[in-house]
């Protein structure tokens, strides 16, 4: 008999959802024209939704020709790592009621520029997995991952 482990864990939504409001920074995913494109932004969960600022340019404008996107987060500690991906449409936010709460989040920009554009990303998926670090096992250890 083998002995076998799985070092890969798929977390549940709510703990996906616990990984995203406790991170800081993630990488916005777009397409546009068949190529992709990705952006590292500061963000802040709000809710099931995701929030990031940004400013005039390639960002914003890739949004507005494909509001289909992709969110991933990742990290690391000694033991493991995890990652959290969330797919679903961004949609820059006009309300200004809405723009009056999100004023009220602790998300303010990291690089000092204007970003007076805020941009929600609401999620119709989430998936996230956590890995259990450790060395590569001896041939006829099976190791499992989902």
């Amino acid at each position: 008999m083998r002995d076998s482990f799985n070092p890969v864990t798929k977390l549940t939504e709510e703990q996906s959802w616990a990984v995203l409001a406790g991170c800081k920074l993630g990488r916005l995913v777009t397409v546009v024209d068949r190529h992709p494109e990705i952006f590292p932004v500061n963000f802040i969960a709000d809710g099931r939704s995701l929030v990031f600022r940004t400013a005039e340019g390639s960002k914003l404008f890739t949004l507005t020709i494909n509001a289909g996107v992709a969110f991933e987060v990742d990290g690391w500690d000694g033991t493991g790592g995890w990652s959290v991906i969330a797919r679903g449409k961004a949609t820059e936010v006009h309300d200004s009621a809405e723009i009056a709460h999100l004023e009220t989040l602790p998300l303010r920009p990291w690089v000092p520029t204007v970003k007076a554009h805020w941009v929600r990303i609401t999620p119709d998926e989430i998936t996230g997995r956590q890995f259990r670090f450790g060395p590569e096992p001896e041939p006829g250890f099976e190791t499992t991952t989902e």
